[in-house]
């Protein structure tokens, strides 16, 4: 193939989404040095649009320097196109004289690129390549981007965890994750014992109740004089509604271009702090929402996590050559990239496993854990505290 890859970036950044995006133009100058290799800027807006960069200008040393850079460097976009969006976007690279398509992002970019392969009908190959921090994409092990939230989760609960045993209290972290409770389940990676926190976990996977809350955060304070605590913002009540949506008032409900309630936004901190209150006062609490925090920190970029994005990246050039297909990065004693069929990751959510949960209680079994401490082995050793 010598012609020409268009290369785009869609939904949240990451710290190594950058790092795909790398991998896949330098693995094109190494397998096509005649092809043209164009990113289009703010997503498939920027195919719709005829927006783009000339990736071919850049020197291998820039591309690295892009590579080791968090956030989307073409920009991205949360637009989730329709059979009428994906026509503009298929004449667009059509324009674009493009002979292979590289889309970089969730499983709602594996949608696109599964409907403009249908209406491509072959000839051009379109090609996903995994990213997300929610660790939520089916066929995968786990997801470019994941590794690096993960550590930052785990450290800071470690670093809460030492901080509330030196002023006893209660605190309760908020982590991103609308359907999939991976990233909040990270925070028990570096627990450094039972007696260390997150003491209990929450995650959308299993039905949340405000009274089974309160009374978890109780009996552990009262055992361990403190409770540190881990909630995914997506976490929901038994009839499948969002808690945001049970406990905070219509009118104060915000929600995004899709219809979707903004979880982030959303004043879950408050009402959790206001139960709390109600329920245990006189105790010590905080409730915070690490929010985008965790998303694309510079500090907590995982080696293995920015190794694997780039090699993402290089292989799903691999599957231009073969057609359209999604990249999944697998696991057997080690990590490799396979190709899969985009019907099989589009719009499809990936939960996290039942048996990665303690059955009667809210906290990670050892399977679970086993899973976190392989992707995020622990990276310090701290004393044990004298209390």
């Amino acid at each position: 193939m010598t012609g020409t890859f268009v290369i785009a970036q869609g939904g949240g950044p990451t710290a190594v989404i950058n790092q795909t995006l790398a991998g896949a133009a330098l693995e094109v100058r190494k397998r096509h040095p005649d092809a043209r290799v164009l990113g289009a800027l703010h997503g498939v807006r920027g195919i719709r649009d005829g927006n783009y960069v000339d990736l071919g200008q850049l020197s291998e040393a820039q591309l690295r320097l892009v590579g080791n850079t968090p956030g989307a460097a073409l920009g991205s976009t949360r637009d989730k196109p329709d059979e009428a969006y994906c026509k503009l976007i298929l004449n667009g690279l059509q324009k674009a004289g493009a002979d292979a398509f590289i889309y970089i992002g969730g499983n709602d970019t594996a949608g696109t690129q599964q409907i403009l392969s249908e209406a491509a009908g072959g000839s051009i190959a379109m090609v996903h390549a995994p990213k997300t921090i929610d660790n939520d994409l089916a066929e995968n092990d786990h997801t470019p981007g994941f590794i690096s939230a993960a550590e930052f989760v785990a450290g800071a609960f470690l670093s809460i965890d030492l901080d509330f045993r030196a002023l006893p209290g209660i605190y309760v972290g908020i982590v991103m994750g609308r359907h999939a409770g991976f990233l909040t389940a990270a925070s028990a990676a570096w627990r450094q014992d039972e007696t260390s926190g997150p003491h209990l976990v929450y995650v959308p996977e299993r039905a949340f109740d405000i009274t089974r809350f309160i009374d978890d955060i109780r009996t552990t304070y009262d055992r361990y004089g403190r409770c540190v605590v881990a909630v995914s913002e997506g976490i929901s009540t038994a009839d499948g509604k969002a808690l945001v949506e049970t406990l905070v008032p219509p009118e104060r409900l915000e929600r995004d271009q899709h219809g979707n309630i903004k979880l982030s936004g959303s004043d879950l901190t408050s009402v959790l702090e206001k139960a709390l209150a109600d329920h245990l006062p006189g105790k010590r609490a905080r409730v915070d929402a690490f929010g985008f925090l965790l998303r694309g920190n510079i500090g907590t970029i995982s080696q293995t996590d920015a190794r694997e994005a780039f090699e993402a990246g290089a292989f799903a050039v691999e599957v231009a050559s073969e057609g359209s297909g999604s990249v999944a990065l697998q696991y057997d004693e080690s990590t490799f990239m396979r190709k899969v069929a985009l019907a099989d990751v589009a719009g499809k959510t990936r939960l996290m496993p039942d048996n990665f949960l303690h059955p009667q209680e809210n906290r990670l079994s050892e399977t679970g854990l086993a899973y976190f401490k392989r992707l995020t082995p622990p990276k310090f050793r701290v004393a044990p505290p004298f209390l």
